[in-house]
């Protein structure tokens, strides 16, 4: 067996981001309009939910929802510099989120300690044992 290393520790929680960063950025945004710089440090935090997250990883998510009619942008002018672009939620966008983090819901409760996951029963387990598995050849 091959040594596990902290790279492949640091692909596998690379991977587990990506499927679920836009699932949080969308729910930052059903909190309120944001512009790139702003969901950074949203999503960033501060504390035990802390993640270490750049804005270059925000845009390309940010342009994927406004193609997909999720999220509309509107230019604001600020005090403090130029204009910034605002993402906000779409009808369709929250109800997709609404959607999603409920089947998030689920696959998190399969990785819970006390989650459905759980050892068969003696009977469940005497079926198991009588059962073949049979592998046709074509």
């Amino acid at each position: 067996m091959a040594a596990y290393s902290p790279e492949d520790k640091d692909r596998r929680v690379t991977q587990l981001r990506k499927g679920i960063l836009e699932l949080a950025v969308m729910r930052a945004l059903c909190a309120g309009p944001h512009y790139g710089y702003s969901l950074v440090r949203v999503l960033s935090g501060a504390g035990a939910r802390s993640i270490a997250l750049k804005e270059g990883t925000i845009y390309p998510i940010l342009a994927r929802l406004e193609r997909d009619g999720l999220v509309r942008t509107e230019w604001v002018e600020s005090d403090a510099g130029p204009p910034r672009k605002y993402y906000s939620i779409t009808p369709t966008g929250r109800s997709l989120f609404h959607e999603l983090s409920s089947e998030f819901a689920v696959l998190v409760s399969l990785v819970q300690p006390d989650g459905p996951v759980t050892a068969p029963s003696a009977e469940q387990a005497e079926g198991l044992a009588r059962r073949r598995l049979v592998v046709k050849k074509r």
